[in-house]
């Protein structure tokens, strides 16, 4: 990470662990650090992570801003959360925010606005500088690795970005918390959809927007109705529990018609792809100039890493040829490529099937 003292940062500051380790080590290094908390959802949740990043921020004794950015976020994050899911396709609302909200308003603010040099945020990754080009490696906790998230960002936001936990796993960040009695030291893990609270689901959330929807459940190997379901929007290519049909053998999402309130299920084996087309494709490391390139592959945030070639279209299009059969690609989600020897971020792209 960066030491260029008597810098200004501005820590994006949720008042959970991570940030608020970060912005304690900022600090420790001798920069001028200032919170800048977001505002996400008009409500009493809202609140109380305003009030727990004010905490740490007089805890800390640095200035603290708030930027209600509640419409924007409605309008880019919730709106194409709610749109993919009734479109048949799987969101990814935390890229998506990335890109919009935390390195897109925040971001902007952060350097036009409080003048600072720096965003840091809790991230899990680290960059790294060479030959003119920033690239993103993987942080020493590999179990909270978050390159999958960050592959939109391009070269001058990663200028101008620092990652204070690169070098800390969560144990050792939990206990410089607990060490120097930071107001987060007890916080438990955040959810991975920030507006959709507990004891609420996906499910549920998704019922309430757009209530009951009777269809058919599809064995697609038949073209056999064998079953119905409350709307094809509850489903995600890839699921097997919660589909609520008894059949000899388990059966899987297979495919999702949007169009006709149709869930196609089948065997595991029916979910096998080689290849998967991609629209926005983004190349953030500058090094990968080939149409075509060789690259470690991740569907999915949580998956393991998987080979194969990427090839680039004109307008930002590709497809990715995987080396060997890959399940559950799932529309709407990012397919995102790393260097084959160290694993660095190359880029990404969305899968649209």
């Amino acid at each position: 990470m960066k030491t260029n003292l008597r810098s200004k940062v501005a820590i994006l500051l949720s008042g959970g662990l991570d940030s608020s380790v970060s912005a304690f080590l900022l600090q420790k290094l001798g920069y001028e650090v200032v919170g800048l908390t977001s505002k996400m959802i008009d409500d009493q949740n809202f609140n109380q992570i305003a009030q727990s990043a004010k905490n740490v921020a007089k805890t800390l004794g640095i200035k603290h801003y708030i930027l209600d950015l509640s419409s924007k976020f409605k309008d880019n994050v919730v709106e194409y959360f709610e749109n993919n899911y009734k479109n048949g396709k799987t969101p990814n609302p935390c890229i998506v925010c990335n890109k919009t909200i935390k390195w897109g308003e925040l971001f902007d603010y952060a350097i036009n606005e409080l003048k600072c040099d720096y965003v840091a945020t809790g991230h899990y990754a680290k960059i790294e500088y060479e030959n003119g080009v920033y690239t993103l490696k993987a942080a020493s906790d590999c179990k909270k690795d978050q390159l999958y998230f960050l592959f939109e960002l391009n070269q001058y936001q990663l200028s101008k970005t620092l990652f204070p936990l690169c070098s800390l796993t969560k144990d050792q960040v939990r206990k410089i918390a607990f060490e120097n009695n930071l107001p987060s030291k007890s916080a438990k893990e955040s959810q991975d959809i920030c507006f959709i609270k507990k004891p609420c689901t996906t499910k549920k959330y998704l019922l309430k927007k757009f209530g009951k929807n009777k269809g058919n459940f599809i064995l697609k190997s038949e073209n056999k109705v064998i079953g119905t379901h409350d709307g094809c929007y509850l489903y995600t290519v890839g699921q097997r529990k919660g589909i609520g049909i008894s059949y000899d053998v388990p059966l899987y999402v297979i495919n999702i018609d949007s169009e006709n309130n149709i869930v196609y299920l089948g065997v595991k084996r029916e979910l096998n792809e080689h290849f998967v087309n991609l629209k926005n494709v983004f190349i953030q490391n500058p090094n990968y100039k080939e149409l075509e390139f060789r690259a470690y592959i991740k569907i999915r945030y949580n998956m393991n890493f998987f080979t194969g070639k990427i090839c680039l279209k004109k307008n930002n299009e590709g497809y990715v040829t995987f080396d060997d059969p890959i399940h559950s690609v799932t529309n709407g989600q990012a397919a995102v490529f790393y260097d084959l020897n160290d694993k660095s971020l190359i880029g990404g792209g969305w899968i649209e099937k």
